[in-house]
């Protein structure tokens, strides 16, 4: 298996937004426990997962950027593989 050296460049950003999703969701718990209004909740629960899709997003780019522009200058077939099935997994 061909592992290529991690260049990425938005790990901060990702992890920064990772932290607020994850506080949000804690929030969201929150208002659960307290029986909070359901449409609120859903509400919250979509801005949460609106978050997290750019998070994926960001990831997407940069490793396409990164990793992927390696994999194919070095003719890596399996990076190229995995990662078309992480794709696949992320858009579902």
């Amino acid at each position: 298996m061909s592992e290529h050296t991690q260049h990425h460049t938005e790990t901060k950003k990702v992890i920064d937004r990772l932290s607020r999703a994850t506080g949000h969701l804690e929030a969201i718990k929150k208002m659960v426990k307290e029986e909070r209004d359901c449409g609120d909740v859903l509400i919250q629960l979509a801005a949460v997962r609106s978050a997290i899709n750019n998070i994926g997003k960001i990831i997407l780019a940069d490793h396409m950027e990164h990793c992927i522009a390696d994999a194919i200058e070095s003719g890596d077939r399996e990076a190229l593989d995995k990662f078309n099935k992480a794709i696949d997994q992320f858009l579902k």
